[in-house]
C-alpha cells in the first residue's frame, strides 16, 4: 500500500532522498566504488529495510522515473553511432542469449527441481530475465567507460533485453489471466515497437533541428533550450509508451537523434552543431544530477530486506541455484560472440547481470497477484539484491584488469 503524506512532509522525504543519495554516494566514491551503489544503499537505508523513514509513494515514482529518462537521454546523447551500429550484431546476440537461458533455466528448474506451478515458474523465470539498463549504464558512467566499443555492445544488449523483458512479461501476464498466449496480441506490440524505432529518431532530429534554428535566429527569453528539449524526452517517451515500447527508450531515441552524428539507414548523416550540444548539456546536467540520484534511491527502497528470512534453508538453496542461474545466464550470452578477448566477453556478460528495478517489477507484479508466495518472493528480491549491487563493483576491477 503506497503511504499518502502531506506535502510539507513530503518536502522532508524529497531532502533526506537528496542528501542521502549525495552522502552514500560521496562515502563509496570515496572507497572507490560506485557511486550508484552508494544511492542504491542509502535507499536501503533510509527505507523500510532499516530505519523506515521513507516509504515508496505516487510522487515518488514520477520523480524517479523522470530521473531515469533524463540519465538515458544522456545517455543518447553521448552514443557513438558507429560504434552502436558497427555492436548492432553482438548486442543482439547478447542480448537474445542473455535473455532465453535466464528464463528457460530459472522456468525450468523452478518446475523440475523445485516442483513449482507452473505460472510461478514462469515469473520466476521472468524476474531472472531482463537487464536494468539504468543500474548497468550508471556503473559504467560511474568508472567513466560508458563510451568505449564494449559499452557500446551492452548499451545495444539493454536496449533490446529491455524490448525482450517488456514483451516477456505481457506475455506471461497474459497467461496468467487467459490461459492461453494470444499470438496476434504478441505480433502486434512487436510491429508497434518496430515502427516506432523506424520514425522516432527522424522525428526528434526534424524536432530537434526546429528548436536549434528558433534559438539562434529568434529566442529571446531565458531557458528556452531547456524547457524545450525537456518537454522534447517527455513527448517521447509518452510516445514510446503508446507504441507499446518502454518509456526510457522514447529519452534514449531523442537522445540518439540529438548525438553528435546521426544518420538514417540509408547512410544520409546528418551533423549536430557543437555548440549547441554544449548548451544542452550544460542545461541538463544540473537537472539529470537532482532527478537521476532518486532513481537509484527508489531502487534501494523498493527492496525491504524484511522478507528475507536469513535462517531458511529453502531461501539458501533455492536463491543460490536461481543466482547462478541469473549470473551464468547473462554471461553465457556474451560468450556466444567472437572476435574479441574473454575478458571482455566477461566484462559484456557482467554488466547485463544486474536485475535492479526491471526484476522487482516482475517479482512485485507475481506477489500482488497472489501468484508468488511469500517464501519465493523473498528469494527473488535476495537473487535481485545481489544482482544489483555486486556487478557495478566486478566492472570497475575487471575495467582495471583490461587497462
Amino acid at each position: 500500500m503506497e503511504a499518502q503524506i502531506p506535502v510539507h512532509d513530503f518536502f522532508l522525504i524529497l531532502a533526506v532522498i537528496l542528501l542521502s543519495a549525495k552522502i552514500f554516494g560521496e562515502i563509496f566514491a570515496y572507497l572507490k566504488l560506485p557511486t550508484v551503489i552508494g544511492e542504491v544503499f542509502a535507499g536501503l537505508i533510509i527505507g523500510p529495510s532499516f530505519l523506515g523513514i521513507v516509504e515508496t509513494n505516487f510522487i515518488l515514482k514520477i520523480l524517479a522515473e523522470i530521473g531515469i529518462i533524463l540519465l538515458l537521454f544522456e545517455v543518447g546523447l553521448e552514443t557513438d553511432m558507429y560504434k552502436l551500429k558497427k555492436a548492432g550484431l553482438k548486442a543482439f546476440i547478447v542480448a537474445v542469449a542473455g535473455a532465453f537461458f535466464p528464463f528457460v533455466l530459472g522456468a525450468a528448474v523452478s518446475y523440475y527441481v523445485f516442483n513449482l506451478p507452473i505460472v510461478v515458474s514462469l515469473f520466476i523465470g521472468g524476474a531472472l530475465t531482463a537487464t536494468s539498463i539504468g543500474i548497468t549504464i550508471r556503473a559504467l558512467k560511474d568508472i567513466g567507460k560508458h563510451r568505449t566499443g564494449v559499452a557500446q555492445i551492452v548499451l545495444g544488449a539493454a536496449v533490446v533485453d529491455d524490448i525482450l523483458g517488456v514483451i516477456l512479461l505481457i506475455t506471461i501476464y497474459d497467461f496468467v489471466i487467459t490461459g492461453e498466449v494470444n499470438i496476434y496480441n504478441l505480433l502486434r506490440i512487436l510491429f508497434l515497437i518496430a515502427v516506432f524505432f523506424a520514425l522516432a529518431p527522424v522525428l526528434a532530429k526534424f524536432l530537434s533541428k526546429v528548436i536549434y534554428l528558433y534559438d539562434k535566429k529568434f529566442s529571446r527569453s531565458d531557458g528556452f533550450v531547456v524547457t524545450t528539449i525537456i518537454s522534447l524526452i517527455l513527448i517521447f517517451a509518452y510516445i514510446s509508451h503508446f507504441f507499446n515500447a518502454p518509456e526510457i527508450l522514447g529519452a534514449f531515441t531523442a537522445g540518439i537523434a540529438l548525438s553528435r552524428r546521426f544518420f538514417l539507414p540509408f547512410g544520409i548523416a546528418f551533423q549536430t552543431d557543437p555548440d549547441f550540444l554544449n548548451k544542452i548539456e550544460s542545461y541538463l546536467k544540473p537537472i539529470s544530477n537532482i532527478f537521476v540520484p532518486i532513481f537509484f534511491v527508489l531502487v534501494g527502497i523498493s527492496i525491504d530486506l524484511n522478507v528475507i528470512d536469513l535462517t531458511s534453508s529453502t531461501l539458501w538453496i533455492t536463491g543460490f541455484l536461481l543466482l547462478l542461474i541469473a549470473v551464468v545466464g547473462k554471461i553465457i550470452g556474451s560468450f556466444l560472440i567472437t572476435k574479441i578477448s574473454v575478458l571482455k566477453r566477461i566484462i559484456i556478460g557482467t554488466a547485463m547481470v544486474p536485475r535492479g528495478e526491471v526484476g522487482l517489477i516482475f517479482a512485485e507484479l507475481g506477489r500482488t497477484s497472489g501468484i508468488l508466495k511469500a517464501d519465493i518472493y523473498a528469494v527473488l528480491v535476495f537473487v535481485i539484491i545481489i544482482t544489483t549491487l555486486l556487478p557495478p563493483i566486478l566492472l570497475r576491477w575487471l575495467f582495471k584488469e583490461e587497462d
